[in-house]
């Protein structure tokens, strides 16, 4: 007989792992997710705080050149296979570069039996600019990578910077024409569900829509004008397994906070 086995997974845009440092430890102490998948790292892999982190009992892999990217796995069930990046993963140079570089945006491995990707999908600036082309051809390398891995428990977590619905925007005319609500990342999007992949959506607690990241800017949080962009997709099987998703808005709160929120799922495999 199988034995039941829970296990939390959470997702943390934390923008600088550096200055956000004390509340991460704080909220691996207190929310203890079995495995967390963290974005814009801001730092390169020797200098992720990896001796604070295992203090917690966690694993780390990393992928991060220090720069404004970065990813990371944070396990307390296992790191096994660990692989950097995506297949055939696109690349992309500044106006002044002469070649493409790939960006450290994808990491995943194999935690508790379960293949769990950490990604930080580019932001596409804006429409039609060189550097929204590279985020449809990265989300494309993305679902070609996953979809490679049919048959296998899998999770795809991470800052997508695409908000799926009309509704996860706290107001889509105000986003008329611009980046992270255009139907081709949207369709691009959707093609994840075309690999297996279900997402699943957190309750809303406070408010309605379960907004995920809120700008600095004119007390964006506090007058709750949010966007739903941090996302979280499990494999049909896995998906069925869950038990619970929310959003950790507290974590949002008070002074040196991320701009986003955690994602958290619990699952009972």
């Amino acid at each position: 007989m199988c034995q039941a086995f829970a296990m939390r997974i959470a997702t943390w845009n934390v923008n600088s792992v550096g200055a956000r440092l004390p509340r991460l430890l704080g909220w691996l102490s207190t929310a203890a997710p079995d495995v967390l998948c963290l974005q814009e790292l801001k730092c390169a892999a020797e200098a992720f705080p990896a001796e604070e982190v295992a203090e917690l009992g966690y694993e780390v892999a990393v992928h991060g050149t220090g720069r404004w990217n970065g990813v990371a796995l944070l396990s307390k069930v296992g790191l096994e296979d660990v692989r950097r990046g995506l297949v055939d993963e696109p690349g992309y140079g500044a106006e002044d570069a002469l070649l493409e570089t790939t960006e450290p945006r994808a990491i995943s491995a194999v935690c508790g039996g379960v293949r769990i990707w950490s990604v930080y999908v580019p932001n596409g600036r804006e429409v039609g600019h060189a550097h929204y082309d590279y985020k449809l051809r990265w989300l494309e390398a993305l679902r070609s990578t996953v979809d490679k891995e049919r048959g296998a428990e899998r999770a795809v977590l991470g800052d997508f910077n695409v908000a799926p619905a009309d509704e996860d925007v706290w107001d889509i005319e105000r986003f008329a024409g611009c980046t992270h609500v255009t139907a081709s990342e949207r369709q691009a999007l959707s093609a994840l569900l075309e690999t297996d992949l279900t997402e699943i959506r957190p309750r809303a607690l406070k408010y309605d829509i379960p907004f995920t990241y809120w700008d600095y800017r004119a007390l964006g949080f506090q007058k709750n004008k949010g966007m739903r962009i941090d996302l979280a997709y499990t494999d049909r099987a896995l998906s069925d397994a869950v038990t619970d998703a929310y959003v950790d808005r507290e974590e949002r709160k008070g002074k040196g906070a991320s701009d986003h929120a955690p994602v958290v799922l619990d699952v009972a495999r």
